[in-house]
């Protein structure tokens, strides 16, 4: 039973807190912890069962640009809310990664601003940049490979994955199996790609991957928008953004996208009659991670800081699997023991070490596409 001294000095504790800079206790925080809105590690606000306990007061978690078919965020989505009761909200699931960054420009600090973000890592970089992002370290934080976070913790890479060739085999024959296959008379009109790249990570891979295939590099992403542009004047780019429905009937027969999409597309279509093939060009190999990132005003702080937490862990990670898509903490979950071995056995096998351009040869590319694009494929 709690005295009316001991009350008393409880108030008297949270204003020396606030006196002091620290935290206060209006949001439930114990004196002496950080609230969640500030926190930049599960510790800061009494661990995780003190994390979680504050998420499931929150109750909700408001996500943007998240397919259920995306690597695998349908068995993520509903693993996050039958583990913790916490409702999942995502709007604009066929989103791409500018149109995050814009929600989270657009819309402040309203209740209906994204909670949480996932998006390309050279988006990622540039809403850093803009200080749109709340640094938090995950639990695993330390496992992640330098080369694919923050060293800020603002963002850190959970997944990836290498640009594919999706082709429906009953209505395309032969399928195409590199970049140079594309540019064949056999395939116009067939070939789509996600989204524009100036907007969507997966586009802007593809144009980086064609550049490979057309003896361009990391430093000259010019040779695959000259592919692209190719490509639409012989007529054999679609201008349709390919999907799950359009793949599903046929209006797009020819998909560039990550390979873990195309997998995906060839299991959930296989009963329905389509035989969606899927090959990684040997021409132009190109590997990249996703992001996930928390917005600096999140509406639900701890929702979306044990959101992070939970995408980062062995479970998370292993669904991340199960969609095909190469988890980041997929060595560290080799040498402790967690790693799903018979989901990891299901992945493609590709040739060689997957390299990745620098920050500053994304940045580059980055802003050569952004400002060629148009031009190289106008309307």
């Amino acid at each position: 039973m709690t005295t009316p001294r001991a009350r008393a000095a409880a108030v008297l504790g949270c204003f020396a807190l606030v006196a002091l800079g620290l935290s206060a206790c209006e949001d439930g925080s114990p004196p002496g912890l950080t609230k969640p809105s500030l926190a930049t590690s599960a510790e800061q606000v009494g661990g995780m069962g003190a994390l979680t306990a504050a998420a499931k007061r929150e109750g909700s978690l408001r996500a943007i640009a998240l397919p259920r078919d995306w690597a695998d965020y349908g068995g993520l989505i509903d693993g996050f809310e039958k583990k913790y009761g916490i409702k999942v909200t995502v709007e604009d699931p066929l989103g791409h990664s500018e149109d995050e960054i814009d929600a989270l420009m657009k819309s402040g600090n309203r209740p209906t601003a994204p909670d949480v973000i996932d998006v390309g890592d050279t988006f990622a970089r540039n809403a850093a940049a803009q200080n749109l992002l709340a640094p938090y370290k995950v639990a695993a934080y330390d496992s992640i490979p330098a080369s694919q976070k923050d060293p800020k913790a603002r963002w850190y890479n959970n997944y990836g994955g290498y640009i594919s060739i999706g082709c429906d085999a009953n209505r395309v024959k032969p399928c195409p199996e590199t970049f140079a296959d594309l540019l064949k008379p056999a395939y116009k009109g067939k070939v789509a790609l996600e989204g524009d790249p100036p907007r969507s990570a997966t586009a802007f891979a593809a144009v980086y991957a064609a550049a490979l295939a057309n003896n361009g590099s990391f430093d000259d992403v010019q040779p695959g928008l000259d592919f692209f542009s190719k490509l639409g004047k012989n007529g054999n780019l679609n201008p349709l953004k390919s999907n799950l429905a359009t793949v599903r009937d046929g209006r797009t027969p020819i998909s560039i996208n990550w390979d873990y999409i195309n997998l995906h597309y060839a299991d959930q279509l296989r009963d329905q009659g389509v035989n969606w093939q899927v090959a990684i060009p040997f021409d132009g190999s190109f590997a990249q991670y996703y992001a996930l990132a928390i917005n600096k005003d999140a509406p639900h702080p701890a929702a979306a800081r044990l959101w992070q937490e939970y995408l980062f862990s062995p479970e998370g990670q292993n669904l991340r699997l199960l969609g095909y898509a190469r988890p980041v903490l997929m060595n560290a979950m080799k040498q402790d023991g967690t790693l799903d071995k018979a989901a990891a056995a299901r992945l493609p096998t590709v040739e060689g070490t997957p390299q990745f351009p620098t920050d500053a040869q994304l940045e580059k590319a980055k802003k050569t596409v952004a400002q060629g694009w148009e031009k190289a494929v106008p309307g």
